[in-house]
């Protein structure tokens, strides 16, 4: 890592001008040490398609709650810290029934 001579920033490389560049003020200086050029050659992430029979897997917890769309007395629950870190979790409820979501901030 270099910085830059004029105004202290972090040098890039300008592959094309093999040169370090100032992002900042714009001075190019030659590298001093060889450069060499590296090609990512690892696969991108693959699409995971999931199949009718996965997709009907339930994995979180159920709990007895009144949904307040169909009646339905089973719903699944998760928590999330949605406010500042003082404050308590909200709760998330899915009815297992139709779907419908909501939430109880405690």
């Amino acid at each position: 890592m270099k910085f830059c001579s004029e105004c202290s920033t972090v040098l890039k490389l300008d592959a094309k001008k093999k040169l370090l560049v100032c992002p900042k003020c714009g001075h190019e200086e030659p590298s001093e040490a060889p450069i060499v050029m590296v090609r990512n050659t690892e696969e991108k992430d693959k699409v995971v398609v999931i199949g009718k029979k996965e997709r009907e897997l339930r994995t979180l917890p159920q709990t007895k709650v009144k949904c307040p769309k169909c009646d339905n007395l089973m719903a699944e629950w998760w928590m999330v810290q949605t406010r500042s870190i003082d404050e308590s979790a909200t709760q998330f409820f899915r009815c297992t029934k139709c779907g419908h979501t909501w939430r109880d901030y405690g």
